[in-house]
């Protein structure tokens, strides 16, 4: 299933870059998912910790002028940050852009922000976070990313805080790897299964393997949109949402009762139309933007699924093929500033971006 642009993943097998590990994460990674000394294990013990509620909702290339780099604040602040203190009201607010089975990586950007301590612990009080999808598929650790996920929401929530997380289209695509595996699906273009394009799309081997019914049933019930703050968060840069639902409720409804039939066609056109991209750039961007603002609400949209460098043609394929080593700083802002694309393109040597809303002006 190779994708051109405007469709979706671009094919690479991933291998792990160099990275300096700092002490929490120098655990090394095991091919089955009981290690209870791993930094990303969810519950060592096999038990959901009281309270634990993951899906309770609460849950041609262009370089346009005028377009702006915001320089994120996590390198300006020392590994030491403190943890916002406890008080009533919501904590502050921050979102995770794609992860792709990175740990180390993830590990490292959440403990500058003081989001995680040393051992990789929940530290940030009544702060919320969100991960805006995409957490497996091309990295090494996919599954003790959500791993990780799991943990932190439940130590979050018992901390006054939450951690929860937004479906990907590559959570689509490991969800239908594992259900179809090599059933045929109308792909609209010939036949094609779930389990060629995972593979095609970096699926892991590793990763499959781990995979627990558990995973499998949090991942089923994550939702597709969010609105927190007049942010509007979403995974992919498309207007497909719209399809889906008038409302957030509506969308997010459609997606689990499409999840919950388990028809391989109907789960491969979600995936499909979720793999889009490219929706909010060029002229017709902020248009678009607009509508799913009028839609759900919101003043900005903020997105992951398409790395920065490939929106701005820094590099010509997702995966970074192309091109040199590409620059990121911290989020792109974009269509009349009204979107904020969050993929910083770990996959392709960029940088995983945990940042605060609302950015600085």
């Amino acid at each position: 299933m190779t994708q051109g642009a405007g469709q979706g993943p671009v094919v690479r097998t991933a291998t792990l870059r160099d990275f300096r590990v700092p002490p929490y994460a120098q655990v090394p990674v095991q091919a089955h998912a009981a290690q209870a000394s791993h930094p990303g294990n969810a519950f060592p013990e096999g038990e959901l910790p009281e309270g634990y509620t993951p899906t309770e909702r609460d849950l041609p290339v262009i370089n346009r002028g005028d377009t702006v780099q915001v320089s994120a604040a996590p390198d300006e602040i020392p590994a030491t940050a403190p943890a916002p203190a406890p008080e009533s009201g919501p904590g502050p607010l921050y979102v995770v852009g794609d992860v792709h089975g990175y740990l180390d990586e993830l590990l490292a950007a959440l403990h500058r922000q003081g989001l995680i301590d040393a051992e990789g612990r929940w530290a940030a009080g009544n702060a919320r976070l969100w991960f805006l999808g995409d957490f497996t598929d091309r990295g090494p650790d996919g599954i003790g990313v959500i791993d990780l996920v799991m943990r932190l929401s439940a130590e979050a929530a018992a901390a006054g805080g939450y951690c929860k997380a937004l479906m990907g289209n590559h959570e689509l695509l490991l969800i239908g790897a594992k259900r179809f595996a090599d059933t045929p699906v109308n792909s609209g273009a010939g036949t094609a299964t779930f389990q060629a394009a995972w593979l095609l799309n970096g699926g892991q081997k590793s990763d499959m393997d781990r995979l627990q019914d558990v995973h499998l049933q949090w991942m089923s019930r994550l939702d597709a949109v969010v609105e927190e703050d007049g942010h509007l968060l979403v995974h992919s840069d498309t207007t497909a949402y719209l399809e889906y639902g008038s409302t957030i409720e509506d969308v997010n409804d459609t997606v689990h009762e499409i999840l919950t039939r388990s028809d391989a066609d109907e789960c491969w056109d979600l995936f499909r139309k979720l793999t889009k991209r490219f929706a909010f750039r060029d002229g017709a961007g902020p248009t678009a933007v607009q509508e799913l603002l009028s839609a759900y609400g919101g003043e900005r949209i903020v997105h992951g699924h398409s790395p920065i460098p490939y929106l701005l043609g820094e590099v010509g394929s997702e995966d970074g093929e192309d091109g040199g080593g590409p620059t990121v700083e911290g989020p792109h802002v974009y269509a009349d500033g009204l979107a904020i694309a969050m993929d910083g393109g770990v996959t392709m040597a960029g940088k995983l971006l945990v940042v605060q809303l609302p950015l600085p002006n």
